[in-house]
């Protein structure tokens, strides 16, 4: 029994030499990844925390552009990363907006969340002036305010500007300082003269149309109405001694009987004006007409002074063409 006892105690010694082996063996396999997890997290957490008691500026990740390549007119975007979750101080307000100097202007900021949930404050910066040859510039430096009272600050980032073009030409060729001024193109003139031709002929046929049908209403007025013909063949009677021609007072006297529709003479003046009411102004005239006629038809070696019977027959077919008209 005592050497059984004595086994006992040897395989429970054992038991319990085995069982601590083992839990070193397993310390010893996490104690290294734990120590590293460790050391990781209390680097990593100050970056990520900001101090709103100690009043420290704290320096945020901050997603940069490319420092190069600008010209008039680009946009440039500078993303910062916002404290969230623990270390979260609050609400950041975002810088002011307009010239930041000679070269930027600031845009509104805005705020972005990416795919992993943390919150970025974007702001857009645009180039608008540059010098004539490659410039270093810089986009300024931040000091952004968090509700709590804490400061974020961002260093400033150099980057380049150029101009759009060399200010020095090539001088070869085509390539020149000053270019000639560009000519306007040319319109196209043919239908232009087209459509003046084509005007011009509808006025000159106009202006014929116009010319036939006054000489045909000449042509009619002389060949139809009776002072008309009457002044044709006065015309025709030409020198100082048409108005005393036989012929000349005949053609007077047969276009007032044409006219009346009878025989006129001095008494029987009423029926003429009747029947042609246009003739009334020239009353007193036809009435020296009449008596000057009877003078020369019916008196024996008459001596009737002159009369200007041109004058009165003028006289008389114009007021039969006003009539008429």
């Amino acid at each position: 029994m005592r050497q059984r006892g004595r086994q006992v105690g040897r395989a429970g010694r054992l038991h319990r030499r085995t069982w601590v082996a083992t839990m070193l063996t397993i310390s010893r396999a996490f104690a290294l990844p734990l120590a590293c997890t460790l050391a990781l997290t209390l680097t990593l957490a100050p970056a990520m925390s900001v101090d709103a008691a100690s009043g420290k500026p704290f320096q945020p990740a901050v997603q940069e552009p490319r420092a190069y390549g600008y010209l008039l007119g680009d946009i440039l975007t500078q993303r910062i990363l916002l404290p969230t979750g623990a270390n979260d101080a609050g609400p950041v307000a975002p810088p002011s907006i307009g010239r930041t100097g000679a070269w930027l202007e600031r845009r509104p900021a805005r705020y972005e969340t990416d795919a992993d949930g943390r919150r970025w404050m974007a702001i857009d910066y645009q180039v608008v002036n540059v010098a004539p040859t490659l410039t270093r510039i810089a986009l300024p430096a931040l000091r952004l305010t968090t509700a709590s009272g804490a400061t974020l600050q961002v260093a400033e980032w150099p980057l380049s500007i150029g101009p759009m073009t060399s200010a020095d030409a090539f001088d070869a060729g085509d390539l020149q300082l000053m270019r000639p001024d560009r000519q306007a193109p040319l319109a196209p003139t043919a239908p232009l003269r087209r459509e003046a031709s084509v005007a011009l002929g509808l006025l000159l046929l106009t202006l014929f149309a116009w010319l036939g049908w006054w000489l045909w209403r000449n042509w009619r007025e002389s060949a139809q109405l009776p002072f008309a013909r009457a002044w044709r063949q006065m015309r025709r009677l030409d020198g100082p001694g048409a108005d005393t021609s036989a012929d000349a007072w005949l053609c007077v006297h047969h276009a007032l009987n044409e006219t009346a529709g009878h025989v006129v003479h001095a008494g029987s003046l009423p029926s003429l004006f009747a029947r042609a009411p246009y003739l009334q102004p020239l009353r007193t005239q036809l009435e020296q007409f009449y008596q000057q006629s009877t003078e020369r038809f019916f008196t024996p070696a008459s001596t009737a002074a002159s009369y200007p019977l041109r004058g009165l027959c003028r006289s008389l077919y114009r007021a039969e063409q006003r009539h008429e008209r």
